[in-house]
């Protein structure tokens, strides 16, 4: 009997709240939920819904109020500061809506921001930039800056870069918000094949259902609570 692997991301009864008394907000409020490793899976929710808020808590961005995270076996609770960034550095992916991309570097140069930070060999860091233009399709636009590229080559080079260390988990915060829904659905496309085929975990905040059609899984936020 084959045995079941164990989740990439074990959310448990999740809280946080903002402020303090009587005007204290309850931005999540016991939110619990599993994220299989391969797969992508969609925050759905409007704006203030609570998605923005838990993927800054399970990438280490922020700390719960109470409740539990667990990132491929790791409890983000048991984590100091070094530790976490160590996490975000080492095993989290991180995609904007902004981009995010440096405007100075050309897109080669973006992609091999992290492992530099990582300290990575020229050679292998070169190779590995290399490999991921490829893979988002940019190959010829490695001498490019951001300027010079489309939002959605933009948005691709972003997705390069947070593959660049070879993460264990993706979180994407409305990746698609900038750009019009052609585009946004071909960067969707073209994470969903990246999640597949890295067999990387992927966590996709957006509100726009087409996005939703291209996760495998749905994951519906309201006021700070996940509904069927």
């Amino acid at each position: 009997m084959t045995e079941t692997p164990s989740p990439m991301v074990v959310v448990e009864d999740l809280r946080r709240s903002f402020g303090t008394e009587p005007r204290v907000v309850h931005a999540l409020r016991g939110v619990s939920f599993t994220a299989a490793r391969g797969e992508l899976t969609a925050l759905k929710g409007r704006s203030g819904s609570g998605k923005t808020t838990l993927l800054n808590l399970v990438g280490g961005l922020d700390a719960p109020t109470s409740g539990r995270i667990s990132l491929d076996g790791t409890d983000l609770s048991e984590l100091d500061e070094d530790g976490r960034l160590a996490l975000r550095r080492d095993r989290i992916g991180f995609v904007f809506q902004s981009f995010g991309l440096l405007p100075v570097l050309t897109a080669a140069e973006n992609v091999g921001v992290p492992m530099r930070l990582r300290k990575l060999p020229a050679a292998e860091r070169e190779e590995r930039v290399r490999t991921l233009l490829a893979l988002v399709g940019l190959a010829e636009h490695a001498d490019q800056r951001p300027a010079e590229l489309s939002g959605g080559q933009q948005q691709r080079v972003a997705i390069a870069r947070a593959l660049a260390n070879d993460p264990a988990l993706i979180i994407a915060d409305e990746p698609t918000g900038q750009l019009d829904s052609e585009t946004g659905l071909a960067v969707m496309e073209l994470l969903r094949a990246v999640v597949h085929s890295q067999g990387v975990t992927a966590l996709v905040a957006t509100h726009d259902p087409t996005l939703m059609a291209q996760a495998d899984r749905v994951v519906s936020l309201h006021d700070g609570q996940i509904v069927d």
